[in-house]
């Protein structure tokens, strides 16, 4: 992407009256935030700025350039021209860039005048794309919005996402010859919790949460290491965040005896019958309407293998079925399960091309569900 000498877009150039860039609505420091690699950055003002300059308008110093960082950045120039920089990690999950568009569409001058990997850059008129004009207190403000589109998810009994939902409203003040940006805010969408209602024979159902921090560690295996209290919940993820699920049978050590999961879902309150519902597992096996499969991740490091199951899950949020916007910040995983009881004829283990089911015990079925999960929002302020 060509740049002019100031870092920005070709006949743009940065004011000189006050101005005010938004947050990155991900990066919690400023070290975080400026931790984009040197072949990726864009360089933000003049060749001569100081660091107190490059700070002024929300950029990064590495000691001799100023750069954007992982961010929203907002500008605009005397000449009339908004100039916004988006980054892909400006949101968690990472934003697609390519499905980012204005209030005027994303054919010129709406497209992105330049993009990367990891930034794309908006140059246009603050009188076109969408551009609404307004008075305020002897001010003329235009403010226009950029939106994301995001995959949907649609299933029998419910339709979810795993996209983030991204808007950004942002305004340019315009009073003689000085300038200002005014407030800009970035959403993101947001997650999913738990139930038990065990037989003769408990059965529960809870997440895991441990993490790797070695080289060489097997992140699968990690996870269940250690386990959510009762008192962490309700639990915070971000989309397409991984949701370590292990459901086992308590205090038996019956080594005949063989858990199995029948039908594991989701739903948008505690209740396991409530609707709307997503399948994760079918029979035991990974839901096929989903295109994030659920994976089955094989049981290794307790006594009896045959009393755990565990499976792992992207995180999701549900969504209207009519109009696809975001409905629930809550989300909470469901399993009915069946104890069999393995004899010389009977195996009881599932296969998911298997024609017929295995006998199980009378009476020991059970449902059971997690503690509640809620999905992050993240939100960036002037």
């Amino acid at each position: 992407m060509t740049l002019n000498e100031e870092g920005l877009p070709p006949n743009q150039h940065t004011q000189s009256g006050p101005q005010q860039v938004i947050r990155s609505p991900v990066a919690s420091t400023p070290i975080e935030k400026c931790q984009v690699k040197e072949e990726e950055r864009i360089t933000c003002g003049t060749p001569a700025i100081t660091i107190a300059q490059c700070d002024a308008i929300n950029c990064c110093f590495d000691g001799w350039r100023c750069y954007y960082g992982k961010a929203v950045t907002v500008q605009c120039s005397r000449d009339g021209q908004f100039v916004v920089v988006v980054a892909r990690d400006s949101t968690r999950p990472n934003l697609d860039l390519d499905s980012i568009s204005l209030l005027g569409g994303q054919d010129a001058p709406c497209k992105p005048v330049g993009t990367t990997t990891v930034f794309a850059v908006y140059q246009f008129p603050v009188t076109a794309c969408g551009t609404t004009l307004m008075e305020d207190s002897g001010y003329v403000v235009y403010e226009n919005s950029m939106t994301s589109s995001y995959e949907v998810g649609i299933g029998p009994r419910g339709s979810i996402t795993r996209d983030s939902h991204f808007e950004l409203q942002f305004q340019c003040k315009y009073i003689g010859t000085a300038v200002e940006i005014l407030t800009v805010e970035v959403n993101t969408v947001a997650p999913p919790a738990p139930v038990a209602a065990p037989g003769p024979i408990s059965v529960t159902l809870r997440l895991a949460r441990g993490q790797c921090y070695n080289e060489g560690c097997v992140e699968d295996v990690e996870a269940y290491t250690s386990y959510y209290s009762e008192a962490d919940y309700p639990v915070v993820k971000v989309l397409k965040e991984p949701v370590y699920v292990e459901v086992y049978i308590e205090r038996r050590t019956d080594s005949n005896l063989v858990l199995n999961l029948e039908h594991c879902w989701a739903t948008s309150s505690p209740s396991p019958l409530s609707l709307p519902k997503w399948d994760l597992l079918v029979d035991g096996c990974p839901s096929q309407d989903d295109r994030y499969l659920t994976s089955v991740i094989p049981v290794s490091g307790v006594m009896f293998l045959t009393h755990y199951k565990r499976f792992v899950v992207k995180m999701f949020t549900f969504v209207d079925v009519h109009t696809l916007a975001p409905l629930k910040d809550r989300v909470f995983i469901h399993c009915s399960t069946e104890v069999c009881y393995a004899t010389g004829n009977h195996s009881c283990q599932q296969s998911c091309n298997r024609q017929r089911r295995d006998v199980s015990l009378d009476g020991e079925t059970s449902v059971v569900s997690s503690g509640e999960l809620i999905l992050t929002r993240t939100t960036c302020q002037a």
